[in-house]
C-alpha cells in the first residue's frame, strides 16, 4: 500500500462519506430564496455529522485506539504484566505471547493456552501482514485486537479495545453553527506537470504525495489558497488544512477536509462546514498527517468540528 493510501485511508476512517440528503427539485428556472439554500446546507451538514459520529463510534473505531508500540529487531513480550514491551489492555492475560522482528518481517507467537483469532479462526502463530501490504492482519481476543503499522523504516502494534474509555465516555463533538458562507466555490490551478507535496506527520516523517494543483478561493474578499493531494483512481481530493481557529477552539495541529473531483469547468466545492478532526484529536497513539507548507491559513475558518478530546 502506498503512502498516499494510508493517509486516505486514515482519512476515510476519520469521516463518513460526504453524503447529502436529497432534495426535492428545484423550480424550472427559479432560484431558490437563501433561507431555503441555509436550511439545505444546516440539513446536511447535520446529516454528515451525524453519520460521522456513528462511525467513530463504531467497536472498531478511533475511539478505540489504546496503543502504539514500535518494535525492534528481535523478540518482544506482549501482555498486560506492567513489565512487558507490548503493554495489552487488562482483560488480557498477563503473559499474552511475543512479537518478533527481522528486518520488515513480524512474527507473532501466543502464549500457551492463550487464544487469538484471525478473520473469526485460531491463530496459532506466524507472520503477520501489515498495513503495508494492504488490509493487515488483525488479530482479536475478546474485546482488544492488534494489528501491525508501517511507517518508512518503522514497525509497528496498533492495539484497540472496544472497551475502551474514550469510546465509553464519548458524548459528540461540538461543531460550529452550519453556514451556507462556508460552503465556498473554488477553482482548480492545476501544475503544469506531475507534481507532488511534502506532508509532514505526527512521527516527524516526511512523505511526497501527489497532489492535481491549488485550490483558489475567496472568503470576504481576499484570495487564499490550498494545496490537495490525490491518489490515483480516487474520486475526491483530500485537504490537510490549518487556520487561525486551531489557535483556540478547533484541534491545534489542524483539520481534515474531502471534496469532489473538480467538474468541467475547474470548479470545486469547499464545504468547510465538513472540516473534522483527525484522528489524533481523540489518541496519542495516532499517526496523523499535518499540514503541508502553504496549507496553514491567515483566516479564521469558523466552520466545521471544534475541540474534542484531550490530544
Amino acid at each position: 500500500m502506498s503512502t498516499l493510501a494510508l493517509v486516505l485511508s486514515l482519512a476515510l476512517q476519520a469521516a463518513p462519506p460526504a453524503k447529502t440528503p436529497s432534495k426535492p427539485p428545484a423550480p424550472t428556472e427559479e432560484k431558490k430564496a437563501p433561507a431555503t439554500q441555509a436550511g439545505d446546507v444546516v440539513a446536511a451538514t447535520q446529516a454528515w455529522h451525524a453519520q460521522r459520529l456513528q462511525e467513530l463510534s463504531t467497536e472498531d473505531g478511533w475511539l478505540t485506539l489504546v496503543g502504539l508500540t514500535w518494535l525492534k529487531e528481535g523478540a518482544q513480550t506482549a501482555g498486560s504484566a506492567p513489565d512487558s514491551v507490548v503493554r495489552l489492555p487488562a482483560s488480557v492475560p498477563t503473559k499474552a505471547g511475543s512479537f518478533v522482528r527481522e528486518g520488515n518481517t513480524v512474527r507473532f507467537q501466543p502464549a500457551a493456552g492463550v487464544v487469538f483469532t484471525r478473520e473469526g479462526k485460531p491463530f496459532t502463530g506466524g507472520a503477520l501482514k501489515t498495513d503495508e501490504q494492504g488490509a493487515p492482519d488483525v488479530l482479536r481476543l475478546g474485546s482488544v485486537n492488534f494489528q501491525v503499522i508501517q511507517r518508512g523504516d518503522k514497525l509497528g502494534v496498533r492495539v484497540k479495545d472496544s472497551e475502551a474509555p474514550a469510546r465509553k465516555q464519548f458524548h459528540g463533538i461540538p461543531m460550529y453553527t452550519p453556514s451556507a458562507a462556508w460552503k465556498v466555490e473554488a477553482r482548480l490551478v492545476p501544475d503544469s506537470a506531475s507534481r507532488t507535496i511534502t506532508v509532514p506527520n505526527v512521527l516527524g516523517m516526511q512523505d511526497q504525495l501527489p497532489s492535481p494543483g491549488a485550490l483558489v478561493f475567496t472568503v470576504a474578499g481576499k484570495e487564499y489558497r490550498l494545496l490537495p493531494v490525490q491518489d490515483e483512481g480516487s474520486e475526491e481530493l483530500f485537504i490537510i488544512f490549518g487556520d487561525e481557529t486551531n489557535r483556540d477552539t478547533t484541534y491545534g495541529a489542524g483539520r481534515f477536509l474531502s471534496a469532489p473531483l473538480p467538474d468541467a469547468s475547474g470548479r470545486v466545492v469547499l464545504d468547510f462546514n465538513r472540516a473534522y478532526n483527525p484522528p489524533c484529536a481523540f489518541s496519542a497513539f495516532a499517526t496523523c498527517p499535518l499540514p503541508p507548507r502553504g496549507n496553514r491559513l491567515a483566516l479564521r475558518v469558523e466552520a466545521g468540528e471544534k475541540r474534542a478530546g484531550g490530544h
